[in-house]
């Protein structure tokens, strides 16, 4: 069996590097023998939380370079089977909002153990401190993020998010949403503007066009960039390091790319600026 091309999912505009070159064209190389096995999407999903676990537990041995290694590895697997379940659910076409609920439960889960087991490890109020802030920002910027990769791909498509995806209506997805509809008041009326614009298609071209270079950059809030600061501050001897990256840097990051997409927004729903997309 040939390996599949992309199924166009994802805009190569706004993907992550690693994403490019590393993570996506292994789930890529790994899905004809999923499929001829018969494996379900949750069946990986399950399959990266373990990884993941793997990974914390080896963090937690900080102190080595061996471990810390280990872990890099393990978490790889994890991020290779975070792509790889999206990519059999729809090659099977067994897309549910379960399976995109257990997939962002897995992630948050993976990223909350290895806070945990670091804030153990560490073991002072001070790290504590840090590994709850952390995970409080952590949750807050990748739901936000996650809202607007979701809305930059429907929008590219000339799709105004009239028909919301399918949801399970549970308690769990009620929580992991909330968030990110947080940002929906300020990111509608552009989808307003697109539902009623004569050519839906066209402006939904010009917007990926002018929006792209904000969401490349905040494609730095990835779970591949928090894997990679994660590896370089155990191995440079204090996890803390990498707390305060998650809590300040990559928060200034999200609130600023935030800002300059709605600010694409707005330039494209001035008349002049619309008008670059009705001639």
């Amino acid at each position: 069996m040939t390996i599949p091309p992309p199924d166009g999912s994802r805009d190569r505009r706004i993907e992550d590097s690693t994403n490019l070159w590393l993570i996506h064209p292994v789930s890529r190389a790994l899905l004809p023998p999923a499929l001829r096995l018969g494996v379900s999407a949750n069946m990986v999903s399950f399959a990266g939380l373990g990884f993941g676990i793997a990974a914390a537990f080896a963090y937690a041995h900080w102190h080595d370079a061996l471990a810390v290694t280990i872990g890099l590895l393990l978490s790889i697997c994890w991020l290779i089977a975070d792509g790889l379940d999206g990519m059999v659910a729809r090659a099977t076409k067994t897309a549910s909002p379960y399976g995109r609920l257990l997939d962002g439960l897995v992630d948050h889960g993976v990223f909350t153990l290895i806070y945990l087991v670091l804030g153990f490890s560490v073991g002072t109020l001070e790290g504590w401190t840090l590994a709850i802030l952390a995970g409080v920002a952590h949750i807050l910027q990748a739901s936000l993020f996650e809202a607007e990769r979701a809305r930059f791909h429907r929008r590219v498509r000339g799709d105004s998010g009239a028909a919301p995806p399918p949801r399970t209506g549970g308690v769990l997805e009620k929580l992991y949403d909330g968030i990110s509809h947080g940002i929906d008041r300020l990111a509608d009326p552009f989808d307003r503007v697109l539902a009623r614009s004569g050519d839906p298609a066209r402006f939904g071209a010009e917007y990926g066009t002018r929006a792209a270079p904000a969401m490349k950059l905040m494609s730095l809030e990835s779970a591949n960039m928090r894997v990679a600061a994660i590896f370089l501050a155990c191995l440079a001897g204090d996890p803390r390091f990498f707390w305060w990256f998650e809590i300040v840097p990559l928060t200034l990051l999200l609130a600023g790319t935030l800002f300059w997409h709605r600010r694409v927004e707005a330039a494209l729903m001035h008349p002049a600026g619309a008008s670059t997309v009705n001639t």
